[in-house]
């Protein structure tokens, strides 16, 4: 028996202590991660043409691309991506399934809560996908409200929180996983409109014939926001070396010659607008 009991007392000792190890290697750093030779995991959503896989499972788009020139600018080519929903970006950084976010989030105050964003790497409006030719003259979330009409949009994204505050009844207001379930119901007749940011939107159009753009000087939901790269806050020393190679990059040929195919123009890059402000708001 005493033999049997050390036995075990041993075994629990050494699974415990594996556990102990595990839990550290967990909650290191993504510096840590690094030096172990994993790979430096880039989570995103398919958002085209912020963010989006390839064919051949690759991470393409503007901000993908601007992650991955900053990243080999400090030296990092050990890059994986890693392709998930748009409400699942911040609790897969969280649990540790991804290290930087690239899906092209707004940097917003709820955002900053959750996780540390990188120095502005655009700035954009919003608009609304509607029916070709806009039968409806959707504009304005105004004009939901005096239509009784109903939107759609992925969950996460500031426009259900911007419809809501300009008084669109919830009843009216439908959350779905994506930017795809959002135009597929606009393209189906389940909505009347999908407010989502301008670059987007634009790129839904040019796809697909069936769908129109509002007038973007004329909607009004919110001034331009700035989008960032998201990350852990216990990385920061690598955030800052991250912004440190970004600051010459920004506005470089070699930036725009990665970014011009995913319709990404000099009239985005952000005009003196900084992650600190932008955190504040809402």
């Amino acid at each position: 028996m005493k033999l049997l009991k050390n036995t075990c007392t041993k075994t629990l000792a050494l699974v415990l202590g594996v556990m102990a190890v595990t839990g550290v290697a967990q909650a290191g750093t993504l510096e840590d991660r690094i030096e172990d030779g994993e790979t430096i995991r880039l989570g995103f959503a398919a958002a085209p043409p912020w963010a989006y896989a390839g064919n051949d499972g690759s991470a393409k788009g503007f901000v993908n691309g601007i992650a991955i020139d900053v990243l080999k600018r400090m030296g990092h080519t050990n890059i994986e991506p890693v392709l998930t929903s748009w409400s699942s970006l911040i609790p897969s950084l969280k649990a540790r399934r991804v290290d930087i976010v690239t899906g092209g989030m707004y940097i917003v105050k709820a955002r900053c809560e959750n996780m540390d964003f990188s120095d502005p790497i655009g700035a954009f409006g919003d608009t609304f996908v509607v029916p070709k030719g806009n039968p409806k003259n959707l504009e304005t979330y105004q004009d939901l409200i005096d239509q009784d009409l109903t939107m759609v949009a992925p969950s996460g994204y500031n426009t259900l929180t911007d419809a809501k505050d300009a008084g669109v009844p919830n009843r009216n207001i439908r959350e779905v996983p994506g930017t795809t379930e959002a135009l597929a119901a606009l393209r189906t007749g389940r909505t009347d409109a999908v407010p989502i940011n301008v670059l987007e939107a634009k790129h839904a159009a040019d796809l697909d014939e069936k769908f129109d753009i509002s007038d973007p000087e004329v909607f009004v939901g919110r001034d331009k926001q700035v989008v960032g790269v998201g990350f852990r806050s216990e990385d920061s020393a690598f955030r800052e070396a991250f912004n440190k190679a970004l600051k010459d990059y920004m506005g470089s040929d070699e930036m725009m010659a990665t970014v011009t195919p995913d319709e990404y123009i000099k009239a985005f890059l952000p005009a003196g607008q900084t992650t600190e402000a932008a955190c504040k708001s809402n």
